[in-house]
């Protein structure tokens, strides 16, 4: 952590720093409690504070990272044969959107990515996406190299297998694993100098792995409703923020 605030990317203050540790603790712990909710909070906090260059390749660096280690935690409980087709679809959407994502400018990063999380906050995911998962994994990668947190549309398909709530935990952690990780080999095929924010990086990635641990064994003692509600309001209000901000700058 020392070293992270010793070497801060261009754009990050210490303070914004510190506000971003908490926050990806958080998210973790939602995610892993709630099965859904982290990666869009966690999106809409970053923002509002990283540079918006930065933003979609370094919240997929830590997504990744947070989900890769939710999957080992619950590796048991993941459903092998939910991967395959997704896992085709994603390299493909991935690929598409890589080609076009160079192309925008940073307010409209900030306006899609706002707009994004409060569509996944009040609309239904169209019902094809549970039944193709190729499908879903392309349309959904294609997306997250835009706007990032594409959890709802994956979790969408998870839910359609009808597993129980470890295992949903667990095989839509190995899914978001699997399209972070395209989406950061893309990037970095792209260009961008992940290496700036490597400490930032790795200190967020630790801080999301402490919140996975404490979540997951709060995964059966916690009621959902009031809680859920609670974080679609803090989304939504973030997110207003953020396109007033991509309006206005």
């Amino acid at each position: 952590m020392i070293d992270a605030l010793t070497s801060l990317p261009e754009g990050l203050t210490a303070l914004a720093f510190w506000v971003l540790l908490a926050f990806s603790f958080i998210s973790s712990f939602i995610t892993v409690a709630l099965g859904i909710g982290g990666g869009g909070l966690l999106l809409a906090v970053m923002a509002s504070l990283v540079p918006p260059a930065a933003l979609i390749p370094v919240h997929g660096v830590v997504q990744l990272g947070s989900n890769a280690g939710r999957a080992g935690m619950l590796w048991r409980q993941i459903s092998g044969p939910a991967l395959p087709g997704f896992v085709l679809g994603s390299v493909v959407g991935c690929a598409l959107g890589g080609v076009v994502v160079v192309e925008l400018p940073p307010s409209m990063v900030q306006i899609g990515v706002g707009a994004f999380v409060i569509y996944s906050v009040f609309a239904k995911p169209p019902k094809w996406l549970a039944r193709w998962p190729w499908l879903t994994g392309g349309v959904s990668s294609f997306l997250t190299m835009f706007f990032g947190a594409t959890g709802l549309f994956v979790a969408n398909y998870t839910k359609s297998l009808a597993l129980p709530r470890h295992e949903h935990v667990a095989t839509h952690a190995a899914l978001m694993t699997v399209q972070h990780g395209l989406k950061v080999l893309i990037f970095g095929l792209l260009g961008f100098a992940f290496s700036a924010w490597a400490p930032v990086i790795v200190s967020l990635i630790v801080a999301g792995l402490a919140g996975t641990f404490i979540g997951r064994h709060l995964l059966n003692r916690m009621t959902d409703h009031g809680f859920k509600r609670a974080l679609d309001v803090l989304l939504v209000l973030i997110s207003a923020r953020l396109i007033w901000a991509g309006l206005t700058g």
